[in-house]
């Protein structure tokens, strides 16, 4: 057994000279104690380097002071920037993040969540992954969630995404005010929220300027980049291929640059390309990258404070925001432009 795991809160007493209820409301801030003996006790705890057990005063209090949040690829550059937002909030708040990766897989994710409610954290942030079945667990167990990013069509509260019917609408705008009318979208996986989103969007937008939407120029399903190099293969050999494409995710991006650099064709003068989630390195793709941007940090503060509210309703009371749409921004860079 280490050091660390022998010494306990009497141990810190004995040092700092105190009695363990004096140690016990310096931890707990339960009541007000003079500045000279926080800092014996500090000081003690320091030396012993004492740490106080948290899954032991969890058990006492009913609460870990610790949170779950579930997302479903951590290699998507979009997710690391939403925790970091829920990891710096959570700290000012004084709560530790439990980071899971479901693998986009529902099986993976019913075993994350399984885990950290026998972990006893207070709430769960979740980015579902497709045929969740999360929102059903959360209302049967009566828990704190919140889903981020990725919404159930059932939620009836407590979710933080972006508006991406406007980001989908904003961006097909976009391409019709510089003349396209061939536009193709690769949409990603429309089961999941932010996808149909936007495709509703791109519907709006070329109903608005009654244009048809082709089959042909539509690609749904996964969101790998492979998906993206598949789809531009089969756009490409169409009769007449598309003049601009938006693209729904940035992996998909990632396949659809692979394809046209390897077709040799220019961007944007033989097509126009718009993608979603603006990341540092889009300004320096040649050419520069159009994007929709989202506020993925403000995504991840934004769900931990509303989720905190949650964990702190007390019965009856009402939250002041059930759902948090936010807004998005255009981009304008080098890849897009006039149809020749």
């Amino acid at each position: 057994m280490s050091d660390r795991a022998k010494h306990t809160m009497r141990d810190v007493a004995r040092l700092a000279g105190v009695s363990t209820s004096t140690v016990s409301a310096v931890l707990n801030a339960s009541v007000p104690v003079s500045a000279a003996r926080k800092k014996r006790v500090m000081d003690a705890m320091a030396a012993l380097d004492y740490h106080p057990d948290a899954i032991a005063r969890g058990l006492k209090t009913g609460k870990t002071n610790a949170i779950g949040v579930v997302v479903p690829d951590i290699t998507n550059a979009f997710y690391p920037e939403v925790v970091r937002g829920v990891e710096d909030a959570a700290r000012r708040a004084g709560y530790a993040v439990l980071l899971c990766d479901s693998n986009e897989n529902a099986a993976n994710e019913d075993a994350h969540l399984v885990t950290l409610f026998s972990r006893r954290v207070d709430g769960v942030l979740l980015a579902c992954c497709a045929n969740s079945t999360a929102y059903a667990t959360m209302v049967r167990r009566r828990f704190p969630m919140v889903f981020v990013d990725r919404i159930p069509p059932a939620a009836t509260e407590g979710t933080v995404s972006s508006d991406n019917v406007q980001a989908g609408y904003a961006a097909t705008r976009h391409l019709l005010e510089l003349g396209h009318e061939r536009i193709a979208m690769l949409a990603g996986n429309t089961a999941l929220s932010p996808h149909h989103d936007r495709l509703e969007g791109f519907r709006k937008a070329m109903q608005e300027s009654h244009l048809p939407i082709r089959d042909e120029y539509l690609a749904c399903g996964e969101l790998q980049i492979q998906n993206g190099i598949e789809a531009t293969q089969r756009l490409l050999k169409l009769t007449a291929p598309p003049t601009a494409i938006m693209v729904s995710n940035n992996k998909l991006l990632l396949g659809v640059l692979q394809s046209l650099d390897e077709n040799r064709i220019p961007v944007p003068q033989q097509v126009s390309i718009l993608g979603f989630d603006d990341f540092i390195w889009n300004r320096y793709f040649s050419p520069s990258i159009t994007s929709i941007a989202q506020s993925t940090y403000e995504m991840g503060r934004r769900s931990f404070e509303l989720l905190l509210q949650i964990m702190h309703r007390k019965k009856g009371d009402r939250l002041p925001e059930k759902h948090i749409r936010l807004a998005v921004e255009l981009r304008l860079r080098n890849s897009t432009g006039p149809p020749r």
